[in-house]
């Protein structure tokens, strides 16, 4: 059997949680795509991503889907001054790989 040198952070898991799986799964991904400092998430597959990132909301969606609660919230918008602003990074859909 492998260790892992991950420790695992023991947080209070509110009552209300009907799917603790989920709920664990989507707090690790909130905790990993915290924001920088910079305006930016902190994670390496967020690069040039501006804070809250796709990935954080995604994780907000699914701990509140966890707690028995909508998933859908609102949308959170980021307006830019001047196209300077812009991540460097553009936000394109990944292709998807067909089987060969």
């Amino acid at each position: 059997m492998s260790e892992t040198s991950r420790s695992e952070a023991v947080t209070e898991r509110p009552d209300e949680v009907t799917d603790p799986l989920l709920w664990k799964l989507a707090l690790e991904v909130a905790d990993a795509h915290e924001p920088d400092g910079e305006g930016g998430c902190r994670n390496l597959l967020c690069a040039g991503e501006p804070w809250p990132c796709t990935a954080w909301n995604n994780a907000q969606r699914a701990l509140r889907a966890a707690q028995g609660g909508p998933a859908t919230d609102p949308v959170v918008t980021v307006e830019y001054d001047s196209p300077a602003d812009w991540p460097a990074v553009p936000m394109v859909p990944a292709a998807r790989r067909t089987a060969a």
